[in-house]
Order: structure tokens, then sequence, then C-alpha cells
């Protein structure tokens, strides 16, 4: 169960963006915000959106990515969204697209502006947040530098100018008013102004808004100012995705005795992810960054499961062995990789934005860990549990009437899910028989716990009533465990979360008392919480196995029958189905089958 009011207590007022995920990993939901903690606070209100309140009930995990600023943020949002194509972005956003310029690649360039897939080659510049920033800073564009608009038809097909050229808004290539080598020139100031090379003419603007200004010609100069804002609008947001090749940026944090490195991955300019990692040198002693990077990146990028996707360039924030660094990883991945650390520039704000969000990971896992800790003292309290309690086990059962019966068994500790402790049993019961199911997989994973001399749980909790709880009492008796305390966790007659009933016991059954918590209690919800991840467990095996026995075969399982025998068996009688209407006489007419090996076949596939 996702704990909100503990993550939007440390969730940023800063602009953003956040991407939820389900119990499985799997992204729901990419989105922006100009204050992150008031956005997400939204989402766990009553909604009257049906579909909203179906995405947020499935929630389990929410991922923040700190921006300089809104516009930032909705950048990033279009690129995730394009890359990762959440399901909930594509039921619940509408098909408006952001504006882009395109510099085509005519012999006399067109400058347009256009939304979605552009109809043709060239330059793309954007995309953009304001559209009408972008109408008028092209209106300006073109009075400027007086590139032609139309598409082809109509420029092939004149004889003179057209109003365009008539109110000088171009240079009527068309009709060879312009030589090529001069309106070369003019796309190559717009191309160089696009991407923010050229500042000469923002400069001559502000002289003449002055000057305006100085002889009191007040509506010339706010019409200049318009400009200048149209154009610096264009130029800032185009300055974010003007960056060319290929970059990872690494920054490393140390905070609250934990230590963060934050990956952010820039692909053409373009942020497309990032991830956070915490390292194991974490600790009351402050690391060493530089030590910390170089130990990363070894690992992350000479790792036989990396993802292949290498930058050209990596950013630190940090002073490491930057060649040393490069020559090694240069010589793994057989493409030139270099190192920097900058200190000024464009490049220093992908750092300012990594360490930010380093931060913010930190901030979260810091608070994650005091919510789970204060649950932890809850339980005992709740339980009485006197001994000192560091080890939980939850069991759940999961099958298709019966079939491809799977059970779990999470474990957690002091510090939420132990992942590494799971372990899920493919179980020989086949009749949906709960109680055997039950059975079968505690004895099966205590007799090897006791075997193995590992350490045994101080709480077992069974998801069920008294009926699953007397069934567990007898298994673990077999298993002679004692000094253990059972909870089983029933269901109330709505099935909602928060109306459990709590049965508590000891292996030995002596007493068995009833422990009703209230809905806002921290004991119960860490209860909730491993229950739950106890159900998603059991669940996500089960549909592995079920599967995969879908996808095999039952002649697979006989011997004496190969590929060969059993593409013929398929083959004469024309699939499965009438293969098991046949008799044993008619299998054994097959080339190639002997009547003992129908005989084991008829029988194999009636059992």
């Amino acid at each position: 169960m996702f704990d909100h009011k503990s993550f939007l207590q440390s969730a940023p007022h800063d602009p953003g963006v956040y991407r939820m995920f389900d119990t499985k990993g799997k992204l729901l939901y990419v989105g922006k915000a100009k204050n992150l903690q008031h956005r997400l606070s939204s989402y766990f209100r009553p909604q009257d959106d049906l579909r909203i309140a179906q995405m947020v009930k499935r929630i389990a995990k929410i991922e923040l990515n700190i921006t300089s600023s809104e516009y930032e943020a909705l950048l990033l949002e279009n690129n995730l969204i394009k890359a990762l194509k959440p399901r909930y972005n594509i039921l619940f956003r509408d098909d408006k697209s952001y504006p882009y310029l395109l510099l085509s690649k005519h012999a006399f360039p067109r400058l347009v502006s256009f939304r979605g897939k552009p109809s043709e080659k060239g330059q793309l510049f954007g995309p953009f947040t304001s559209a009408m920033a972008v109408r008028e800073a092209l209106g300006y564009l073109q009075k400027t530098f007086l590139l032609r608009q139309c598409d082809d038809h109509f420029f092939k097909s004149r004889s003179r100018p057209c109003l365009q050229y008539q109110i000088k808004r171009c240079s009527a290539p068309c009709v060879q008013y312009i030589d090529a080598g001069d309106y070369a020139k003019d796309v190559e100031q717009v191309e160089r102004f696009l991407k923010g090379k050229n500042g000469k003419l923002l400069e001559s603007l502000v002289e003449q808004m002055q000057t305006a200004s100085e002889q009191c010609q007040f509506e010339e100069a706010a019409s200049i100012r318009d400009q200048v804002v149209a154009l610096r609008t264009v130029t800032s947001q185009q300055a974010v995705v003007a960056a060319k090749g290929n970059i990872d940026v690494l920054a490393a944090l140390f905070e609250h005795n934990t230590m963060c490195i934050h990956l952010m991955c820039v692909r053409g300019g373009r942020i497309l992810d990032s991830h956070h990692y915490f390292t194991e040198q974490s600790g009351e002693q402050e690391p060493d960054g530089a030590v910390a990077l170089e130990q990363f990146i070894a690992q992350l990028y000479l790792s036989e499961d990396h993802p292949r996707d290498y930058p050209s360039e990596i950013i630190v924030n940090h002073d490491i062995n930057q060649e040393l660094l490069g020559q090694l990883l240069s010589e793994h991945i057989k493409k030139k990789i270099t190192l920097s650390y900058p200190q000024r520039g464009d490049k220093t704000k992908w750092l300012d934005m990594a360490t930010n969000n380093a931060r913010q990971a930190i901030k979260q896992r810091v608070t994650s860990v005091n919510v789970i800790s204060r649950r932890w003292l809850a339980l005992k309290e709740a339980l009485g549990f006197n001994n000192g309690l560091q080890h939980i086990e939850c069991f759940d059962i999961s099958h298709s009437h019966g079939e491809a019966a799977m059970a779990s068994c999470v474990v957690f500790d002091q510090n939420g899910p132990n992942k590494k402790e799971y372990r899920s049993f493919g179980l020989s019961v086949d009749t949906g028989d709960d109680y055997a199911a039950m059975r079968e997989a505690l004895i099966r994973r205590y007799t090897r716990r006791k075997s193995e001399g590992k350490v045994l749980p101080d709480i077992i909790i069974i998801d069920g009533g008294k009926g699953q709880l007397s069934t567990a009492i007898d298994a673990l008796k077999e298993c002679q465990l004692r000094d253990t305390l059972l909870v089983g966790i029933a269901k109330g007659p709505t099935r909602k979360a928060g109306l459990e009933t709590l049965f508590v016991t000891s292996i030995e059954g002596q007493t068995l008392r009833e422990c009703d918590l209230m809905p806002h209690d921290p004991a119960l919800h860490l209860l909730q919480h491993i229950r739950d991840e106890a159900h998603r467990f059991a669940i996500t095996k089960h549909r592995k196995r079920l599967a995969k026995s879908r996808k095999t075969s039952i002649l697979e399982g006989i011997s004496g029958v190969g590929p060969g025998r059993r593409q013929k068996l398929l083959s004469h009688f024309g699939g499965l189905q009438a293969l098991k209407g046949a008799s044993v006489e008619d299998i054994a007419n097959v080339p190639g089958i002997s009547k003992a090996l129908a005989q084991l076949i008829y029988q194999a596939l009636h059992e």
C-alpha cells in the first residue's frame, strides 16, 4: 500500500516532473507541475474522474525529477511521454502537440511553424511551450531575414512576386529577386539564431527600444519590447534542447548519512530519463564523492548488463581521474568517451539539476526509513512484542481454480522489504485447497530453514482468518517451531482496507486473541503493506507459471516423444484435441509410434 501522506510530507514545492509506477514497476503516468507537492496532493483527494481514481489505486511508487523552471518540466514531460508512452497519458492527454519551427532542406529553404509530424525534411527547432511567442518570433524572423513561407507547389507556380514580397516579408526567391548565395547567408543567420549562437540581433533590438524610449516614441518602444520578449522566449526555450550529442550527467551527493548518485540521460540535448542509486558507502563518516563516482562509473558502464546506449560524454560533479577513466571506458566499449568536470557554462545547469534530484531522492529515502521505523515500533506495541522484533515473514497462495498454484513468502526487517530473501514455491496441490497449499508451503519453507541453520522469523503473517491460522499452527508444530508469533489477517465483510481483523496466537495455540486496530494506526499500515506485498509476489509468480504451462504441450512431458514424433502426431490428427479423442490403435497407426508408446501417450492424455 502506497503511503501518500508520508510521501507528500517530503515532496518539494519546486517545479518538476513526476512518474507514477504500479507494484510491478510499470510506468502508469508522467506529469509535470509548477509545484510538485500541490499537484501530487490533488491526486489523493476524492476524484470525480473514474479513470484517475483507478490509476491512483494502482500507484505503488512515485519518482520525482526536479527542474529549474516550469518550462523545463514541461519539456521533460513531453520527451518522457513520447519515449515511454505511459498508459494513462495516452488515455487522458488530448491530441494537442507542441509547436516546432522547421527550416526545410530546399535550394531556397522555407521557415514555418507546425504541430505534429513534419511533412517534409529539414532542421527542427523546439518543442516550444508558447505558441503565441513562436508566432510572434516567426513573424519577426520573416520580416528580418525575408525567408519564404510558401509550399513547393505555390513556389514553383509563381511568375511574379506574391503579397508577402509586397509587405516585405519575403525576398521573392521564386522569381529570382535574390540570388542563392545571398539567400543562403540569410538562412545561415536564422539557423545560428535559432541555435542560440547569435545575440547581435537582440542587442540591436534593445538599442532600438532604448532609442525609441528616449525619443518618447513609447508605442514603438513597446512594440520592439514585445519582439525582444518573443525572441528571448524562443532562444531561452531552444537553448535547453540545442545541445548536440549524447551526454550522461552524474552527481554524487552525501547528506543525512546517505550517499546518492543521480544519473541523468541527455540524448540530443533532451533529458530522456533519469535514475538514482544509493551506494553502500552510506554511514556516519562522509565518503569521498570522487571515489564513489569513480567506482560507480566503472561498475555501471563496464557491466555486461548495461543497455549499450553509451554516451559520448560523461559530466560529473567531482574532480575525478577523467583521463584514465575515459581511456578505460573507450577501450572497453570501442567508442570514444570523454569525461568532464565543468565549472561554468551551460553544462553546469545539467549538474545543478542532477544534484537537486539527488538531494530530493535522499530526502525521500530518509523519510521512508523514518516511516518504516515508526510503523515497526507501533507494531511491536500493538502485538505486545517484548523481545527484539527483527524478522517478519508473510505467506500467500495464488492459483486459478487449482491450476498453477504458487505460494509466496516475503521477508521484512526494520529497513522494509528484504527482496533478496523472497521465496516462491510451486505447489503440488492442484485441487484449489488453500489449506493444503498453505500447509505445504510452510513445511517446505521451515524444514529447509532449520536444516540450513538459518534465522527463523519472529512473526509469521498468514493472509486469512481462523481456518488458515489453525492449518498454519499444525504445520509449524510439525516443523518444531516454538518461539514465533502467528498473525492472521482476515478481511472484513466489505473487504475494505482498514476494516481487517487480526488473530494473534503462538505456535502452541494456547490463546487466540482478536486485535482490531484503527484504520489510521501505523501498525495496521505495516501489516497491510506486508500482506499486499505477499499477494503481489504470489500473483506475479502464479501468472508466470500459468503462462509457461499454457505455452507447453502435454506431449512434451511424455518419455520417448521428441520433437519429431510430436510433429507427426499433430500432423496426423490435425491437432491436440483430435489426438485426445483417438484410441490406442489409432495412435499406433502413426508412423514411428509403437503399440507400447501409443499406450503411454493415451494414458498421459487421459490422466
